[in-house]
């Protein structure tokens, strides 16, 4: 991810947002994947944060962790499924990275996600967005796209409301992702 452009990518979105949270925030990446979403935060928030790692993967897991541990910092994690995770607190934010476009019910995905944050609570969510770049990957992956308007009525839908968009400047990321900041209302 990081070859590709993400991870600087997700250092502008998380960097585009006051106020900044507070340092001593809960956090948690929803499918972490290798864990790029995850290090922009530390990277920016430093280690005071506390960081939840969820995927069903085992081998992302542990390459998440590997990239959280080089910044000094330890992870929980959790390995299953968005649908089945029953923290033991809420969190204050949540980072979901080309989640919902692999669920086969976005808008159940996205409550699922607020049902695990505090009121008031942010999503940083990216996902992709109709590009032709999108074509080639959904050749791996199988996944889908969304227009901003459709993402405002899932996040709407689904116990969120959108506060910001932000367009990837750069690279990859700008033609296949488009960030949302949501808070839990």
């Amino acid at each position: 991810m990081r070859t590709l452009g993400y991870y600087d990518a997700y250092l502008g979105f998380l960097s585009s947002r006051i106020p900044r949270p507070d340092a001593r925030a809960q956090v948690l990446d929803v499918g972490c994947g290798t864990g790029a979403f995850a290090e922009a935060w530390a990277a920016i928030h430093g280690p005071a944060s506390e960081i939840t790692l969820l995927d069903p993967s085992a081998p992302m897991l542990d390459r998440a962790e590997a990239a959280l541990m080089r910044r000094d910092i330890v992870p929980d994690r959790a390995q299953v499924m968005l649908g089945s995770y029953r923290p033991p607190a809420l969190f204050d934010h949540l980072l979901a990275a080309h989640i919902i476009e692999h669920c086969d019910d976005p808008a159940a995905a996205l409550a699922e996600m607020r049902a695990l944050v505090r009121p008031g609570g942010c999503l940083w969510l990216a996902a992709s967005k109709p590009h032709w770049c999108n074509a080639i990957i959904w050749l791996q992956w199988r996944h889908r796209t969304f227009q901003p308007d459709e993402i405002a009525e899932l996040l709407a839908a689904s116990g969120w409301q959108l506060g910001a968009e932000y367009a990837f400047p750069a690279g990859p990321p700008s033609r296949t992702s488009r960030g949302y900041l949501a808070r839990a209302i």
